[in-house]
C-alpha cells in the first residue's frame, strides 16, 4: 500500500460521500467519486489497474452495493471492496469484500482501508 493508493468511493448522498472523500484526502489518497452504481462500473472498466479499493455504500439506488460488488468481481477479482451500511447485514462476502457499519469514525475508516490495502 502506498499513500498514492487510489479508492473509487460510490454513496448516493452527496453529504456523506464529501465527507468521506474528505477524510481519504486528509489520509493521502487518491479518490474517485461516483453517485450510483452504473457511473462506478463506467470508471472500473475505463481506469483498469489504477483503482486500488472500491467503496460503495449498500443502499445505492437501483443497482445496490452488494450488486455492484458482484459484477466488480466479475470484471476486477482482484480488486478489494469495502462495502458500508448502516444496517446490520447478515451477507456472505466473497474473498476481498468486507463491510464497515455507518456510522463510522475517521479512525475506523482510515484502519479498514489500510488494513485491506495491506492485505492486497
Amino acid at each position: 500500500m502506498s499513500a498514492a493508493s487510489t479508492i473509487l468511493v460510490v454513496e448516493d448522498d452527496a453529504i456523506v460521500r464529501m465527507l468521506i472523500i474528505d477524510v481519504l484526502e486528509e489520509l493521502e489518497f487518491k479518490v474517485l467519486e461516483a453517485a450510483d452504481a452504473e457511473a462506478a462500473l463506467a470508471f472500473i472498466e475505463e481506469c483498469n489497474k489504477v483503482i486500488d479499493l472500491m467503496m460503495t455504500d449498500v443502499g445505492l439506488p437501483g443497482m445496490d452495493g452488494k450488486e455492484l460488488a458482484r459484477q466488480t468481481r466479475v470484471l476486477r477479482p482482484e480488486l478489494p471492496i469495502l462495502l458500508a451500511s448502516g444496517y446490520a447485514e447478515n451477507i456472505d462476502l466473497p474473498a476481498g469484500v468486507q463491510m464497515i457499519a455507518k456510522p463510522f469514525s475517521i479512525d475506523q475508516l482510515r484502519d479498514k482501508v489500510k488494513s485491506m490495502l495491506q492485505s492486497r
